[in-house]
């Protein structure tokens, strides 16, 4: 009885061997179709991972994207001080290049005025209540400077010195011209003989000189070039002022008035030239002299 039972469990774990490695036999050998048991595990096996493989996915993209985020900021923030540096630069490198330019042209225009001794300076201050009437520039009576003197840019004439000390000076603008500061002037016209008139104040409206004294018989047209004359005692002669815009009678219609736009920008002025005229008068009393002899 035990021989016999032993035999019968040797026959079914033989048995299951062989079924066993029949169906191994059978699920690698090369198939176009599966089983339905197959099939059904292969899709139970596909839905699972389905199901794990979203919120796995879900949570590798938002730590990635909060990387991201992370990283775009640092970016961001690099990129924005390099922007400022590189703006910081571009912005000094435009005001070196005009201040450059600004310096070259008034050189070449002291060459121009030799005759007359300029004197360059520099503009150091301008006050908050008298803007657009007086600045401070960084020469003194120690540099040959002297109350009334002409100071003029690379494009014209902008004012006179109002005071001197032994370092720095007081320039009042035209801007700041009123009646008591006159300005001996010519009105330089094509194929016509220079028209006389003085520049006696200044229009706040317009923000033009006001040229009076005009005959009426003068014929003055827009365009027309203002110098100065020479002829006031303080003003050296030749020095542009600055183009007519407006021809007027004055109120009694004895004489005319002109308004002129000044050739240089009274409100941004960084360098200047003061014109001693003393220079040039000791040149020409020199020459009268020589001519007498």
């Amino acid at each position: 009885m035990p021989s016999l039972f032993r035999r019968k469990r040797l026959m079914v774990v033989l048995i299951g061997f062989i079924v066993l490695v029949a169906l191994i036999g059978f699920s690698i050998r090369d198939r176009d179709a599966l089983s339905t048991p197959e099939k059904f595990l292969q899709d139970t096996v596909g839905w699972m991972q389905t199901i794990f493989q979203k919120p796995v996915s879900l949570v590798d993209g938002t730590i990635e994207n909060i990387q991201d985020m992370f990283q775009v900021y640092e970016q961001n923030q690099v990129l924005k001080a390099r922007l400022s540096e590189y703006k910081g630069v571009i912005e000094n490198n435009q005001r070196l290049t005009s201040e450059n330019e600004e310096l070259r042209q008034t050189m070449e225009k002291s060459e121009a005025l030799s005759d007359y001794s300029p004197i360059q300076a520099t503009v150091i201050a301008r006050s908050s209540e008298r803007w657009f009437k007086q600045m401070t520039i960084n020469r003194g009576e120690e540099h040959g400077v002297e109350k009334d003197m002409a100071v003029m840019t690379s494009d014209g004439l902008v004012g006179k010195i109002k005071s001197a000390g032994a370092f720095h000076s007081t320039v009042q603008l035209l801007s700041g011209f009123d009646r008591s500061n006159k300005i001996s002037s010519w009105i330089v016209r094509e194929e016509q003989d220079e028209a006389f008139g003085l520049i006696e104040g200044y229009d706040d409206e317009t923000g033009r000189l006001l040229l009076e004294g005009i005959k009426l018989d003068e014929v003055v047209e827009k365009g027309d070039t203002v110098i100065s004359s020479g002829l006031g005692g303080v003003f050296p002669s030749d020095l542009r002022i600055g183009t007519v815009e407006e021809v007027v009678n004055d109120q009694f219609g004895l004489t005319k008035t002109a308004y002129v736009e000044p050739f240089a920008d009274l409100f941004d002025i960084n360098h200047v030239i003061v014109v001693d005229r003393a220079a040039e008068s000791i040149e020409n009393a020199g020459v009268n002299e020589g001519e007498e002899s």
